[in-house]
């Protein structure tokens, strides 16, 4: 079987200037290679406003099983209490009746923040006639329920005790 010269060269052009412009858009096309998503990222802010132990207590083992479960599937968890009225008392370094849990969930979460409402301690302050003092770690806001709306509104969960 002989084959002219002139057509294998026409058939080799058509073939190249097909194949050409697929093999393009095959490899801009073909999927990409998989890439790892970033491991999620959980915030989380606790309410107490209740001088009760239990309701303290359950806010704390809320926050220590929280953190071992989201170590432990490899995601961020950050979380903060949030005191107010007479949830103060849980962070109170006179009055606190769960100080030595607050300093075990501390051990396991050392970026857990406790927040007090600041009107509040002016209120306590002006009532007992003396200066509050808290654990250590803790800072204010000026006004617990305000912080509170200000996180969900940027999109932190909430979960009330």
């Amino acid at each position: 079987m002989h084959v002219n010269r002139r057509r294998w060269f026409t058939l080799a052009g058509y073939g190249l200037a097909f194949a050409v412009p697929l093999g393009a858009t095959l490899a801009v096309t073909a999927a990409p290679k998989e890439q790892k998503a970033p491991p999620r990222s959980h915030r989380l802010v606790l309410q107490i406003n209740s001088d009760d132990p239990t309701t303290m207590r359950a806010v704390i083992s809320t926050s220590v099983h929280l953190t071992k479960y989201y170590k432990a599937i490899n995601e961020g968890f950050t979380v903060e209490i949030v005191g107010y009225n007479a949830g103060l008392h849980m962070f109170r370094a006179d009055t606190s009746p769960v100080q030595d849990l607050l300093k075990v969930l501390r051990t396991i979460n050392p970026d857990i923040r406790f927040v007090i409402c600041e009107a509040t301690k002016k209120g306590m302050e002006q009532n007992e006639g003396h200066p509050l003092s808290f654990v250590e770690g803790t800072t204010s806001t000026p006004n617990g329920p305000a912080y509170l709306i200000g996180l969900q509104e940027a999109g932190w969960s909430y979960i009330r005790s």
